[in-house]
């Protein structure tokens, strides 16, 4: 099983919309956080199982939730997630993290 990061402002993203989820339900709240994790799961069970963004970054959207993990996977097979995205909001603003 690969290793999967969050990177820092993937990690900050992550939180702020918990943060907003939480605001409006709690349970909405734990229902995404289980989702991300679920995702994250399957990242690390198959890196490469999701479609390209581009040529370096691939994507896997969340169910009921208008976020997607954009990630890349290392030349070991390992995946850093760049961000966790609104998919409705300012595509590609992440383009430019490593």
């Amino acid at each position: 099983m690969a290793e999967v990061k969050l990177d820092p402002e993937a990690q900050r993203e992550y939180s702020k919309a918990v943060r907003w989820y939480q605001q409006r339900s709690a349970s909405a709240a734990r229902r995404f956080a289980a989702e991300v994790d679920r995702a994250l799961t399957d990242i690390a069970a198959q890196p490469d199982r999701f479609g390209w963004y581009d040529n370096e970054f691939r994507e896997v959207g969340l169910r009921r939730y208008p976020y997607s993990l954009i990630y890349r996977v290392d030349s070991g097979g390992d995946a850093l997630v760049v961000a966790v995205a609104h998919t409705s909001r300012e595509p590609g603003y992440w383009e430019d993290r490593s």
